[in-house]
C-alpha cells in the first residue's frame, strides 16, 4: 500500500494530511499560530515558527502512523499565497514573511505604474497589482529596508521555504508565481522585462516548474527533523485556491468552487487564459500546462467571522454563532454588512476600503449581527459571480468549501443569493487532499489528475436548494450592499485608522 502526504500551510493554522492511494484518509494533524501586526497595515508571520509547526503535524502523523512511514510515495504543498519570503546567500531567512494581508505597499504599486504604464503591466500578468502581492512588498523593502534589500539572494513564496527546507533545492511552480504579479500568466514564466525595468535582480527569481513535477527528495537533515525517510520524493504543489480547487474535483471548466477560509474566494478552471477586462478579478496559472484559474477574492471570510467572535461578542465557538444565527430573518433585520475588515481586491482593489455595519437599530441581537456578517462575506462572492457571469463563464454547478461548506446555513445562503443549487464534496481538508493528489500524479500514481481525482472525489448527496423567496429578499438587498462602497469610498481615505 502507497501513502500519499499533502501539507497545507494557512494562514492561521498548517495541516498535514496522510492519504492511502485510494483516497481514503488515514488521519490529519494541525498546528496554529497568529498574524504578526506590528503597525495596523503590516501583516509578517515567521517562517521559523511556521516550519516548526510543520515539523510537529507531520511528527504528530508518523506517530499515530508509523506504519506508513516508509510507503509514502509522495509529498505535495498547498500554500497561502503571493507572501514574500527572502533568503539570503546561506538559504538564511531575512526577517519575516510579508503576507498576502499585508497592506503597506501601496505607493509602490504607484512606482510601479510609474515605470511600467498600468495597461501594459497588466496585459502581461493579467492581475492587478495588489498590496500583500510578492512583488509589492518586494518593491517595499527595496525602497524602506535597503540593507535587507541588499542582503536579499533569494525570494519565494511561503510553502516554498518549507519544501526547501526539506530538500534543500530552490524552486516554485507556476500556479504560485502566477499570483506574485510579476508573472507573464499566458506564458507561464516570469515577466523577466518587467523584473529588468523595474530594476529587480533575475537572479532572486526562482526556477519555475509545473505543480506536479518532482522537486526534490527529503534530504537526511530533513528527515532528521520531521521524522519522514529520506530519500521521500517531494512535488512542487501550489498555491492554496488550485490545491482546493483539486481537492474538489476542478481540474476541467464546468465547477465553480466558492471557498470561505480565513479569506474568501470564488474560483473556477480555464482551458485558455480568460482575464476580466477591468482586471477586478485574478487570473493565475492552474495545475497543469493547459489550464488556468479564474478568481474573485474577498479579503475577509472566516476572519470577519474570528473577529466577531472575539473581538465584539466574545462567544466560545462558530458552531455556538451559527446556532445562533439561525434566529434570525433572512436580511438579518436589515441589517447589512460591508466585509472590507482588510481592504478589498474583488472588485474594487483598495487597500484603504474598511468594513461596515449599516441599518443598526436598537432591536437589533447579536444574532441578527452574526447572520448579516456570515451574509455579508457571501454578498463578497455574489459580486465576483457578476463579474463571472458577464465574462461568459458558463458553469454546470458552485462547490463550496471551507468553512462555507461544514454549516448548512452557510449553504443555504450561498444557495439563495446565487439562485444555484449548492454541492460539496463528501471529503474534508480539500486542499490538503489537492496536494496529496498532486504528489500522487508526479510520482505516476496515477496517470492524470482526472484520473485521480475520479477515483478519489466523491460529491455529497445532501445538495441545498435555492429558497425562492429567500432569494427576492437578498436580491433586494444586494442593491443596496453594491451602493455601500462606491458612497463611501472618499470617507475611508481619511488616515483616521490607526
Amino acid at each position: 500500500m502507497h501513502y500519499y502526504m499533502g501539507i497545507d500551510l494557512g494562514t492561521s493554522s498548517v495541516k498535514s494530511l496522510l492519504m492511502k492511494e485510494d483516497g481514503e484518509i488515514l488521519g490529519t494533524a494541525q498546528e496554529g499560530y497568529d498574524i504578526i501586526k506590528p503597525e495596523q497595515q503590516y501583516a509578517q508571520q515567521d517562517m521559523n515558527l511556521l516550519w516548526q509547526a510543520t515539523c510537529k503535524t507531520i511528527q504528530r502523523l508518523l506517530g499515530n502512523y508509523p506504519e506508513a512511514r516508509d510507503s509514502i510515495k509522495g509529498i505535495g504543498y498547498s500554500g497561502q499565497m503571493h507572501g514574500l519570503v527572502m533568503l539570503d546567500k546561506n538559504g538564511n531567512l531575512l526577517g519575516d514573511a510579508i503576507i498576502w494581508a499585508d497592506q503597506r505597499s501601496g505607493e509602490e504599486i504607484r512606482d510601479i505604474y510609474s515605470v511600467i504604464p498600468e495597461e501594459e503591466y497588466k496585459q502581461t500578468s493579467l492581475n492587478s497589482v495588489s498590496t500583500g502581492f510578492l512583488i509589492s512588498s518586494l518593491m517595499w523593502v527595496k525602497k524602506h529596508e535597503p540593507k535587507t534589500y541588499a542582503n536579499i539572494s533569494k525570494v519565494m513564496l511561503p510553502k516554498d521555504y518549507l519544501r526547501y527546507k526539506m530538500c534543500q533545492e530552490l524552486g516554485t511552480d507556476v500556479s504560485d508565481a502566477s499570483g506574485t504579479a510579476i508573472f507573464d500568466t499566458k506564458n507561464r514564466q516570469w515577466a523577466w522585462e518587467f523584473i529588468d525595468r523595474l530594476g529587480l535582480e533575475r537572479e532572486f527569481f526562482l526556477p519555475c516548474h509545473e505543480a506536479y513535477e518532482i522537486a526534490g527528495e527529503v534530504t537526511p537533515a530533513g528527515e532528521k527533523e520531521t521524522g519522514l525517510r529520506a530519500g521521500t520524493k517531494l512535488v512542487y504543489g501550489g498555491g492554496d485556491t488550485f490545491m482546493q480547487a483539486v481537492g474538489n474535483g476542478i481540474v476541467s471548466p464546468g465547477t465553480l468552487s466558492s471557498n470561505i477560509g480565513t479569506a474568501s474566494q470564488l474560483s473556477c478552471s480555464l482551458s485558455e487564459p480568460l482575464y476580466d477586462q477591468k482586471y477586478r478579478t485574478n487570473t493565475f496559472c492552474h495545475i497543469r500546462e493547459d489550464r488556468w484559474l479564474l478568481m474573485g477574492a474577498n479579503l475577509s471570510g472566516g476572519v470577519a467571522l474570528k473577529w466577531l467572535m472575539n473581538n465584539i461578542l466574545d462567544m466560545q465557538s462558530y458552531d455556538e454563532m451559527t446556532a445562533l444565527a439561525q434566529t434570525s430573518p433572512v436580511g438579518s433585520g436589515g441589517l447589512l454588512f460591508l466585509p472590507y475588515l482588510s481592504g478589498e481586491r474583488t472588485p474594487y482593489n483598495d487597500p484603504d476600503a474598511r468594513g461596515i455595519y449599516m441599518g443598526l437599530t436598537l432591536k437589533h441581537t447579536k444574532a441578527d449581527l452574526i447572520r448579516s456578517t456570515m451574509e455579508g462575506i457571501i454578498f463578497g462572492l455574489k459580486n465576483s459571480l457578476e463579474i463571472f457571469r458577464d465574462m461568459g463563464v458558463e458553469y454546470q454547478r458552485i462547490l463550496a468549501s471551507g468553512g462555507g461548506a461544514r454549516g448548512l446555513l452557510f449553504r443555504q445562503i450561498q444557495a439563495d443569493m446565487f439562485g444555484r443549487e449548492i454541492y460539496t464534496s463528501t471529503g474534508k481538508e480539500q486542499a490538503c487532499v489537492g496536494a496529496a493528489i498532486t504528489a500522487a500524479v508526479g510520482t505516476k500514481g496515477y496517470s492524470s489528475y482526472e484520473e485521480a481525482c475520479s477515483k478519489i472525489i466523491r460529491l455529497s448527496e445532501d445538495v441545498v436548494i435555492p429558497n425562492t423567496e429567500n432569494q427576492k429578499i437578498y436580491e433586494e438587498r444586494y442593491q443596496v450592499y453594491k451602493e455601500l462602497y462606491p458612497r463611501n469610498k472618499e470617507l475611508f481615505v481619511c488616515k483616521n485608522h490607526s
